[in-house]
């Protein structure tokens, strides 16, 4: 083969927009590049650096509530003009959007390959918009636009069960990586949470007092409020815990006025994100509505163990009562009995217990490396490309083939 194969990535969302979304699809396409010839199809908005190289980027409009993040328009024609004067051999779809259904007709019209990522499960925010009439049409339009393409990905084996069962055909596992040199117990800063016990609005906690933290978009989907009123529940019984929230989105205003004890952190980034997980003693994570949840793979990688419903990453990877408590009871009290539980642990030698599980999901998330999952897609872009191509020829020329 005298080439990579190219691949036009078509997505409605990418750094530095900060989501998993986003993240998780640059991660991938930075261990891509010395394989193949990747050119990103994205939403043009404010703030972005000078194109990528082949970088297209088209018209979209903002979505309601989520002030960072903007859809794309359909792009029919710049899409059949761009890809036949160059051509693709490979179109991968990471979002659903308008953008990224015109992307797929656009290819199918053309006779290229459409690999796409299963990535949120749309159809179960309308609950919580209060729109739930609208289920039934979401999950009938990720359906029908998922068996369009010739390889739809997705993160867990559960996930994969799930779907086949709604109809949904021809999925793949392609599990996320965690990057463990930007993760890891090693970015613990006791200055930080000497700071954090002390931002206790006016009440000093004790030295030991533990640090519960939260990563994640603060919206409706996310279930915060369970967390927020367990929290609040163990502090009325005289808990000196602390509760930091990370993250920004729509429904931060309201839940940081609602519940005063909790700490609200806005978002943080790069080092500062890693020193919090790394700073903190338990990760809480009550949402529901993930694929998988990066977020929890970060705070495993950062060596804290773990209070989450069993969905997505915490069932794929977490062990209850080895990993922290994951629980298959996804009731609000289910999640307010687990965290009594944990914080009542807590005093039993010095957090000893806290600590050993949250060195277990720390080996856990080891064998979760980035390096793995590019070769896992790599394999899946080559077979669609090449689809009578044996396995060991598609691999042999991965490891020298540069980037155009």
């Amino acid at each position: 083969m005298d080439r990579p194969i190219k691949i036009a990535v078509v997505t409605e969302t990418f750094p530095p927009e900060v989501n998993g979304v986003s993240l998780s699809l640059a991660k991938l396409l930075e261990g891509m590049t010395p394989h193949c010839d990747w050119r990103l199809v994205r939403v043009q908005r404010d703030g972005l650096d000078a194109p990528l190289p082949g970088e297209l980027r088209l018209a979209g409009f903002p979505i309601p509530g989520y002030a960072r993040l903007r859809a794309g328009f359909p792009a029919w024609q710049r899409l059949r003009r761009a890809w036949l004067r160059e051509r693709p051999d490979l179109v991968h779809i990471a979002t659903e959007g308008p953008l990224g259904l015109s992307a797929l007709q656009v290819a199918r019209s053309l006779k290229i390959p459409v690999c796409s990522d299963f990535r949120t499960h749309f159809e179960q925010y309308v609950e919580h918009y209060k729109v739930s009439w609208l289920e039934p049409l979401a999950r009938s339009y990720l359906r029908y636009f998922h068996n369009r393409c010739d390889l739809n990905c997705v993160p867990t084996e559960m996930l994969a069960r799930q779907l086949k069962v709604q109809g949904f055909d021809r999925l793949a596992v392609v599990p996320r990586g965690v990057d463990l040199a930007r993760f890891g117990p090693h970015h613990r800063d006791e200055g930080l949470r000497g700071q954090w016990l002390g931002a206790s609005r006016g009440q000093m906690a004790g030295e030991q007092a533990p640090i519960l933290l939260c990563v994640t978009r603060m919206a409706a989907e996310k279930n915060l409020e369970v967390l927020l009123q367990a929290y609040r529940a163990a502090r009325q019984s005289g808990s000196q815990a602390r509760l930091v929230m990370v993250g920004d989105g729509p429904a931060r205003s309201h839940l940081e006025r609602d519940f005063p004890e909790a700490l609200f952190v806005g978002m943080k980034t790069g080092l500062d994100l890693s020193r919090c997980y790394a700073s903190a003693d338990l990760f809480c994570f009550p949402s529901q509505s993930e694929t998988f949840g990066n977020v929890v793979l970060e705070a495993m990688a950062s060596a804290l163990p773990v209070i989450a419903y069993r969905h997505g990453a915490s069932a794929a990877l977490l062990q209850d009562q080895e990993h922290g408590w994951i629980l298959r009871d996804f009731s609000p009290s289910a999640f307010h009995q687990a965290l009594k539980i944990a914080l009542s642990q807590w005093p039993v030698r010095d957090g000893q217990l806290w600590k050993s599980m949250g060195e277990k999901a720390w080996i856990k998330a080891k064998t979760q490396s980035w390096e793995s999952v590019v070769n896992l897609m790599l394999s899946h872009w080559y077979a669609l490309v090449f689809p009578t191509m044996k396995a060991k020829a598609r691999h042999e020329p991965l490891a020298h083939s540069p980037r155009l």
